[in-house]
């Protein structure tokens, strides 16, 4: 009995020791290692940005392992959203009216806000069309349209829409083709009407054109014609964590290679 007493102790001796080995190993793993998953961010983005920010979203998720995910539309109807208490973290904007209307309510965090990059307004047709047409004051829009329409955002609410309207004004042609619009909720959607045909010519970005095939450029817009445009960024005011990080990780020199890629002029 001595003996098998004696077996016990030294069993338990060396199972007590790995429990304290163990406890050591747990302690001197890095904090992150024990921490829970980092939350995902959601951002709230203009429909142009749909392919750059999918691109610059995977690689900021490869470099912090923070998920990212976006919802896009017209930045109207998301900064409606935002102030109809959306849990967005991120609202990045294809014009500086909304997200100033943001701001105006205390909905962003405005020591995060920055204008970040440029784009260019563009006369697009489908690609097989022989369309030629120069821009220049009183120029013959509405005459090109024939019976068609000019598809492009809403100009009571979409920003490409009123770049547009500003841009077909100063050049004196507005009222020729007020009435022929094709008023798309958002850039992309008005993308679409001219990649399938349904409209002869149209108003988008020139990223947009860049992206889809099935249209091409007829001509740029003068930029004095219309107000610059301007992409603002700024995390909201009920962010989570890392929204920040992620505005901040938009304005890094990585991220400015990718923006221009597609086509997007990265501002000072």
């Amino acid at each position: 009995m001595g003996r098998v007493q004696m077996r016990i102790r030294s069993a338990m001796r060396r199972f007590t020791l790995l429990g304290l080995l163990s406890a050591l190993l747990v302690a001197a793993l890095p904090l992150h290692a024990a921490d829970s998953p980092q939350p995902s961010l959601l951002v709230f983005a203009a429909s142009s940005l749909t392919d750059v920010l999918n691109e610059l979203g995977t690689a900021y998720t490869r470099d912090t392992g923070q998920p990212v995910r976006f919802s896009y539309a017209a930045s109207s109807a998301l900064a409606k959203q935002i102030e109809a208490s959306a849990k967005a973290d991120v609202f990045f904007s294809a014009d500086t009216e909304w997200m100033d209307y943001l701001q105006a309510r205390n909905l962003i965090d405005k020591a995060t806000r920055k204008d970040l990059i440029g784009n260019r307004l563009v006369l697009v047709a489908p690609a097989d069309s022989k369309v030629q047409l120069k821009i220049a004051p009183n120029f013959p829009l509405a005459a090109t349209l024939g019976k068609g329409r000019l598809a492009t955002g809403d100009p009571d609410s979409v920003p490409v829409g009123r770049y547009a309207r500003s841009a077909l004004t100063s050049l004196g042609v507005w009222n020729d083709v007020a009435e022929r619009l094709v008023r798309a909720e958002n850039v992309r959607s008005a993308l679409s009407f001219i990649a399938r045909g349904e409209a002869p010519l149209g108003i988008v970005y020139e990223t947009d054109a860049l992206v889809d095939k099935k249209v091409r450029v007829v001509d740029v817009f003068p930029a004095s014609s219309h107000l610059p445009i301007i992409y603002p960024v700024a995390a909201t005011s009920g962010a989570r964590d890392g929204a920040a990080r992620f505005v901040s990780y938009l304005h890094g020199e990585g991220a400015s290679v990718t923006f221009r890629k597609y086509g997007f002029a990265v501002l000072p």
